[in-house]
């Protein structure tokens, strides 16, 4: 199991990731990531950055049945 201080190294390492690339590469289960990141957003030193579904076909991303699932999430270090 990974800890805070290896999610921010990583983070600092690669730039920024999504929760999922985080929770592979440091072999930990995604809601713990979740609850990481959450923290180190709450502490200020990481931000999350919202991807627009510039890749949308239809354009109706608000009312597809997948909910947002176009919709990508990075995060990265203040």
């Amino acid at each position: 199991m990974a800890s805070i201080i290896e999610v921010r190294d990583l983070l600092a390492l690669q730039g920024r990731m999504e929760a999922k690339q985080l929770s592979l590469r440091l072999r930990t289960p995604q809601p713990l990531i979740d609850a990481m990141l959450a923290r180190l957003e709450a502490m200020g030193r990481a931000v999350r950055i919202q991807e627009d579904a510039d890749g949308c076909l239809s354009g109706s991303c608000k009312s597809c049945p997948e909910g947002k699932a176009c919709l990508r999430e990075w995060w990265a270090l203040r």
